[in-house]
């Protein structure tokens, strides 16, 4: 067997996601083996260096930094994964691509159009490979509807919708802001559900069903004021608890999106509905190897009807399936980052014109919906979604 050449990570950030990253980059060489790079775990960087030597101990990381110019400074490093908070995606992705670094950034891009736009310059500017974890597209059954819609299995689409509901911020006893709870902090993650939530179900859409180019929104923030973790005293909520916008897609097909942190009894509800002239596809994420599918027969009327397709065959009539277990048995949720870094493996090095996707292009396109969104709902006006230019100024 050849020698693969090594690709060294330099993880930033040990949270939630910087765990869902670490196991990704464990897991790919063990069940994509053809890959030419093997991942290698550099380092890991954080503030908190005692947590960070825990996290690297427990992970894999063969060293630690707590200052993350430093780690883009190591020549040993080839990708920087930035799995830290919102606010700070700006400044590292523009430093790591400058320093000729692969970039895999989590989502949402930025915190608002105008970083995004400069994070998109600088990293086409440098021609550096770069991905967003927008994980959803990876998930089989997702990537399955992304291939029926693409061979016109639907016909003409006129609808789409999509929720994403939790309720894990309904008590109003919750603090905002601290290293736990930033998403409750404007200033640090940009917006509420909009740049959360609903960003995952944007991306999904434009992949799925093509740019959506006008929106009419409306937000409500339930809990006006929250203690505020670093000062103990309490200051006003500025993020959007819940969100429901209608939107008109390119292809003149409408939408409906909604999402809520205060949905009681809903975790992680992630669901989304296509309806064309010729069938439809449903998808929940509670269910998430299940693709429902509606085929209009119109040669055999007598047996229309939805059916239930378990994406779990591995002969390759289902997408990554080949590369997990044996039919019948299932993948989850951790399985869609192993396949989309196993995609950025595959794409690295590549001289296809933008081999990896979502990209940061791709990621900027769904910022100026999240913007076009928070805007409407702030005047009470359809708002019109900002084009991407071919080349960001």
């Amino acid at each position: 067997m050849a020698t693969k050449k090594p690709l060294r990570i330099g993880l930033i950030g040990y949270g939630f996601m910087g765990r869902t990253h670490s196991n990704a980059f464990r897991k790919v060489p063990n069940f994509f083996p053809d890959l030419k790079y093997k991942p290698e775990l550099a380092a890991v960087c954080a503030r908190n260096k005692e947590r960070a030597e825990g996290f690297a101990e427990q992970w894999g990381y063969e060293s630690v930094e707590t200052d993350w110019k430093k780690l883009i400074a190591r020549d040993d490093i080839d990708v920087i994964d930035i799995a830290a908070p919102n606010n700070v995606h700006h400044e590292i992705a523009i430093a790591a691509a400058r320093a000729g670094k692969a970039i895999l950034c989590e989502k949402p891009l930025a915190l608002d159009c105008k970083e995004g736009e400069e994070m998109v310059r600088e990293v086409e500017k440098a021609g550096v490979p770069n991905m967003v974890w927008y994980n959803y597209r990876r998930v089989p059954a997702v990537t399955m509807a992304k291939e029926m819609i693409d061979e016109g299995r639907l016909g003409k689409i006129y609808h789409y919708r999509a929720n994403f509901l939790q309720d894990w911020t309904i008590n109003t006893d919750l603090p905002q802001g601290g290293e736990g709870l930033w998403r409750l902090d404007a200033k640090i993650a940009g917006s509420g559900v909009t740049g959360d939530l609903l960003a995952h179900c944007i991306d999904t859409a434009i992949w799925l069903n093509g740019p959506i180019v006008e929106v009419s929104a409306m937000t409500e923030t339930f809990v006006k004021e929250r203690v505020h973790t670093k000062t103990g005293k309490k200051a006003k909520v500025t993020i959007d608890d819940a969100c429901a916008f209608l939107a008109k897609f390119a292809n003149g097909s409408l939408a409906i999106f909604e999402s809520t942190r205060y949905a009681r009894g809903h975790k992680a509800l992630y669901t989304l509905e296509i309806n064309g002239a010729d069938g439809s596809l449903a998808w929940d994420l509670h269910d998430l190897h299940r693709l429902e599918y509606y085929d209009y027969d119109k040669e055999d009327p007598k047996t229309r009807g939805w059916r239930s397709i378990h994406v779990s065959d591995n002969g390759g009539e289902h997408p990554y399936m080949d590369k997990w277990w044996v039919p019948g048995l299932n993948i989850g949720y951790e399985h869609s980052f192993i396949n989309q870094f196993a995609d950025f493996i595959d794409g690295y090095g590549s001289r296809k014109k933008r081999p990896l996707r979502p990209d940061f292009r791709d990621a900027l396109e769904t910022q100026y919906i999240c913007e076009a969104v928070l805007d409407s709902a702030k005047s009470g006006r359809w708002k019109k979604v900002g084009k991407i230019r071919s080349k960001v100024k």
